[in-house]
Formats: C-alpha cells, structure tokens, sequence
C-alpha cells in the first residue's frame, strides 16, 4: 500500500517519482484510487489543458515537443500525456513518447507520460481524466494531451480538454477529410504542420473554405484559426502559443471555460457510475435473478427492455 498523503505532498514538489507512482496507482484501478483522488480534488483545477488530435503521421509528438519548449520558455511548468495504442502482449503503450521527447527529458520543469489505450475507443485512455487531475495537482501550469492517431473517430479529446487543437498535414488527404465529420468539427484552434510541403497553402484555403461553410456563428463567437508550422523546425509555434492563450482569454471573457470544466467533470462522474453499474452486472452471469428475468423473456412474458429496467433497478437499489 502506498502512503497517498506522502505522495501527493511529493508531487506537488515536483518530484516525478511521486507523479509516476499517483498516475501508475490511477492506470492500474488501484483500490487507492479513491483517496488519491479525495486528495488531489481540492489542488486540481488550475492548469490549462490543451488536447492534440489528428490523423497519424501529421507530426502530433513533434508539435508537442515544440509547444513544450515554447511554454517552457515562458517559464510554464508542463505536463505531457501521450496516450499511444495498447501493446496486444502487455497492455502498455506501443510507442515510448518519451523517446520522440528526449529534449525534454532532463527538464525539471517537463512531466512527460505515456498512457496506454488499452482498447478503449476515441483516441485517449480510460484514466485520462485522473492522470490530468494528477498532473494538475502536482503544479503543471499547462498540459498537453496528445491522442492517439486513430482518425476521423478521435474526438473525445473534445470533451477532455480546454482548448481542441487539430493537427493536419499536405498530402495526406485530409483535404477530403475535411469535406466529412469527425476531427475537423471539434477544433479551436487549427494547425496545418509541414507547411514547407507542396499543397500546404492549398489544404490552409480548403479548410477555412470548409470552415466557412459549417459556420453558424454570431458576433462575438470564437471562429477557429488556421496557423500554419513546421514543428521539427520549430516555426509557426509562437503563433500555435498565441492562437491557444487568444482562445482562452476569450473562453475565460464569456465564461466558456467554466462550462467546459464542469461538463468535463459531469462526463467523468458518468463514466465512474456507468463502470460501476457495468462492473455489478458483470458479476450477475448466472445469477438467478438474471436466469430469471431471461427465463420470463424466452416465455414471452416480459421484453428485453423491461427486462433490463427490472435488472437496473434491482442493482440501484441493492
């Protein structure tokens, strides 16, 4: 058993080991998980959380790591949650971002992680909300959340972070990607990286023309930016810096923020009682009471939904 109140007075020091063992005890369902979540709540809420999402291959680990170094310059203590496909063997990350981030790697003031998927669905891990607590709580000033590159269907990001940043690239077709729904509804801020490609200008003009075309926005709404980069050199990240802080003045100005904040924390409280109802009935096979009910449905006496009304409200109430 780990001594939590040890831990969380570590981190909030600075000390990685203490981050590591809080976010290993969240990513493991650890039956500490509660305390350490009792105890992180009322040093949480601090830290301006930044997702990063778009298709692989479009430069996601590079553009962290320049942002990274852009805040750090700024004097900014960083957290980086790099969530990467489960290895089918380990259930850990298939790809090591601390290796793609190894600038970073002796910087005091940068917490770089890994998080395994672990088959769940939307590009982002099932503990991330926890591990981004954790790392607000141990004093990141911002955190970046890069998802992993699944696709159009990687948008829960949306609902994880404060400011959505969609990344794309020339000549990967995500000008046809941006004729269609999916990553490219839930951006704030976009970013066509590999600007010094052929067709970058052409993939900034068919975006904002798409852009343009899904507006339905009155005077004074946040209209998403085009800034164009090239991460491996580092050019056009003050620019990403300036369009995200914009975006969060404004969030802040209309009260924005705070709206994002509490229905990120209402989709975690439904996560948590949807796990724990999934988990309860997963205990029920052969159960009588499930015998039962499905005994009365092959009889024709009862529906399947009625069936599972009768089942929830006998979880609920016991």
């Amino acid at each position: 058993m780990q001594d939590v109140p040890t831990l969380v007075a570590q981190a909030r020091e600075g000390r990685p080991r203490a981050v590591a063992r809080l976010i290993s005890l969240v990513e493991g369902a650890s039956p500490q998980l509660r305390e350490v979540m009792a105890a992180l709540a009322p040093l949480a809420g601090h830290a301006y959380v930044v997702g990063l999402t778009g298709s692989p291959g479009v430069g996601k680990s590079t553009s962290t790591s320049a942002l990274v170094s852009a805040y750090r310059r700024t004097g900014k203590r960083v957290g980086v949650l790099a969530v990467d496909p489960s290895s089918p063997f380990s259930g850990g990350a298939l790809l090591g971002d601390r290796v793609r981030m190894s600038d970073h790697a002796s910087d005091p003031g940068v917490y770089i992680r890994s998080m395994a998927t672990r088959g769940h669905l939307g590009g982002l891990a099932w503990a991330a909300p926890q591990a981004i607590r954790v790392l607000d709580a141990a004093g990141c000033d911002v955190i970046l959340v890069e998802t992993v590159g699944v696709g159009q269907s990687e948008v829960e990001i949306a609902s994880q972070a404060d400011t959505s940043v969609v990344l794309l690239a020339p000549g990967m077709g995500d000008g046809i990607q941006a004729a269609k729904a999916g990553i490219l509804e839930i951006g704030d801020v976009y970013v066509v990286n590999k600007a010094d490609r052929d067709g970058a200008d052409a993939t900034a003009r068919e975006l904002n023309h798409m852009l343009g075309l899904g507006e339905s926005r009155g005077p004074g709404d946040w209209r998403p930016p085009i800034v164009k980069t090239v991460a491996a050199r580092g050019e056009g990240i003050d620019e990403v810096v300036e369009a995200l802080e914009k975006h969060r003045a404004w969030m802040e100005e209309r009260g924005v923020l705070a709206e994002r904040r509490a229905a990120r924390a209402a989709h975690e409280v439904e996560a948590i009682a949807v796990t724990a109802l999934r988990e309860r009935i997963g205990s029920l096979h052969g159960d009588r009471r499930l015998s039962a009910l499905a005994q009365r449905i092959v009889a024709g006496e009862l529906d399947p939904y009625a069936a599972a009304d009768e089942l929830v409200a006998g979880l609920t109430s016991g």
